[in-house]
C-alpha cells in the first residue's frame, strides 16, 4: 500500500520516538491523513501515535486545531505560520510531545501567484519549544507530491526524536 521507504521511514519513527518515550500527534491538510496512515500500517504504532487530525478546509483548521483565522486570511493556508501554527495547535489539542504538520499544493490545480504546485511547509512543534517549519518545493503529479512531503514529514520526526532537529 505504501512505498517502501514511507514503510521504513514509519518504523523508524516509531522506533525512535518509543526510545525518546515520546508520543505523537499529526496534522495534516495536503497529505489527507498519508503520514498517519502510514504510522498506523506498523503493528505496535498505538503506543506511540496520539492522534491524527485531517484538517483539509481551512474551516477545519480553526476549529479542530486552532489554527486562527486571521493567521490563515494574512499568509494564506500554505504558508509557514500556518503550517506551525498547525503543529502547535495539534500539540495543544492532544496527549502528544512532538507533532507534525504538513500543508501545501499537492495539484494539479490550486496553484496561486506566488504558490506553485508543489508548494509545501512542514511545521514540527515540541512540548517546551517554539515550533518551526520548512520549506519545501517538489516535482511530481498529486500523488508524488503528497508521498515526498509524508516522507519528510517522517524524516522531521526521527531526527527530532534522535535530537538532531
Amino acid at each position: 500500500m505504501f512505498s517502501n521507504n514511507l514503510n521504513k521511514l514509519s518504523r523508524k519513527v516509531l522506533e525512535t520516538a518509543r526510545t525518546a518515550g515520546w508520543r505523537i500527534a499529526t496534522a495534516e491538510s495536503c497529505t489527507g491523513g498519508l503520514i498517519a496512515a502510514a504510522l498506523t500500517g506498523v503493528a505496535g504504532s498505538s503506543d506511540v501515535l496520539d492522534r491524527g487530525f485531517v484538517t483539509y478546509s481551512n474551516e477545519a483548521k480553526t476549529e479542530m486545531i486552532g489554527v486562527p483565522a486571521s493567521l490563515i486570511a494574512d499568509h494564506g493556508a500554505v504558508s509557514a505560520p500556518v503550517a506551525e501554527a498547525m503543529a502547535s495547535g495539534a500539540l495543544t489539542r492532544s496527549t502528544a510531545d512532538i507533532a507534525v504538520s504538513v500543508t501545501g499544493i499537492a495539484g494539479p490545480g490550486g496553484a496561486t501567484p506566488g504558490k506553485p504546485v508543489g508548494l509545501v511547509f512542514i511545521g514540527i512543534a515540541r512540548r517546551g519549544e517554539p515550533a518551526r517549519s520548512e520549506r519545501h518545493l517538489i516535482e511530481g503529479d498529486r500523488q508524488s507530491v503528497r508521498e515526498q512531503a509524508a516522507e519528510r514529514a517522517l524524516t522531521l520526526l526521527v531526527d527530532a526524536s534522535e535530537g538532531s532537529a
